[in-house]
């Protein structure tokens, strides 16, 4: 798949980023990963972002990240576009982007490079290096430490045929508006905060219609018929779903710190697709928090 094929995937449908399956003691669980991959892709997802931040990317060691990716790769080709996660500082993210290529995946997520701040000129070198590593596409994920301006976007898209999307989940409107009037449909535009249903009207009007779904990792029957509504402006169901699911989902996911990750583990296992546990330091729900999911899942019906 191009670079501009992946664009195109990108932008014709429901995005979202499968969970990594641990076992007991905190391995990688392949079987499980490979059975919750053949569950999520007849529901219509038209990219499937392997090893990402949903899919603690940040722990997993390399070489547990490389089959990661190429378990994912295996399972769905032919089927739905894998795109792998890769952060770190420069050095590291080449060496993931370039594993993910190497094992089958279709485009790259290049996260935020951690802890420290950076300057603009450190941040487009950064990505740019990252870009000429690899053929495939790659999107950069604007969060956390990495906030590239519209001017250094610019730069980017000049010097790296290969970059074509921008995510962001800093949720900065002047930011979004700066990128969009300057790029235009240079990228394909990714809404990427957390439980993004939230947003995605919003991010609609600010010219993102595209979003990733944390979601449908344990209700991907109500994350589809929520896109379908929102991409329809079906506003009387995406209110519903709002009033019904979304909003005190987020009252659950806000009580903790990392839960963001943490909330959707917990939601796989009370519909019985469970993922195992997070991995330290993120910490999985409270009992009683697991129940207030679970009565809320309930009241959605099968998935």
């Amino acid at each position: 798949m191009s670079p501009n094929e992946l664009k195109t995937a990108l932008t014709s449908g429901l995005l979202s980023f499968p969970l990594t399956d641990f076992d007991a003691d905190l391995k990688f669980a392949p079987r499980g990963y490979v059975s919750r991959l053949e569950w999520l892709m007849p529901y219509g997802a038209t990219v499937l972002f392997a090893a990402g931040g949903t899919g603690e990317f940040f722990s997993l060691a390399p070489q547990e990240y490389a089959q990661v990716i190429k378990t994912a790769a295996d399972t769905c080709r032919g089927r739905v576009p894998i795109v792998g996660g890769a952060g770190g500082g420069t050095t590291l993210a080449i060496q993931y982007a370039q594993e993910a290529e190497r094992n089958g995946a279709q485009g790259v997520l290049l996260l935020p490079h951690y802890l420290t701040e950076a300057s603009q000129e450190g941040l487009v070198a950064h990505v740019e290096a990252v870009c000429k590593s690899v053929k495939i596409g790659v999107i950069v994920y604007n969060r956390g430490a990495c906030k590239l301006s519209a001017e250094s976007l610019v730069k980017l898209a000049e010097r790296c045929p290969n970059l074509i999307g921008f995510k962001d989940g800093l949720g900065d409107i002047e930011r979004i508006v700066a990128i969009r009037q300057k790029l235009g449909d240079r990228f394909v535009y990714i809404g990427g905060m957390p439980t993004h249903e939230v947003y995605a009207h919003a991010y609609k009007a600010l010219g993102v219609p595209t979003y990733s779904s944390a979601v449908f990792n344990f209700i991907p029957r109500t994350a589809i018929e929520f896109y379908n509504a929102y991409a329809a402006g079906d506003t009387v169901t995406t209110g519903r779903l709002l009033d019904e699911f979304f909003l005190p989902y987020l009252a659950i996911r806000n009580k903790g710190e990392g839960y963001a990750v943490s909330i959707v583990k917990a939601g796989a296992t009370v519909v019985g697709k469970t993922a195992g546990p997070v991995r330290p330091p993120i910490s999985d729900l409270k009992p009683q928090e697991v129940e207030e999911l679970a009565a809320l899942i309930r009241k959605l019906g099968p998935q």
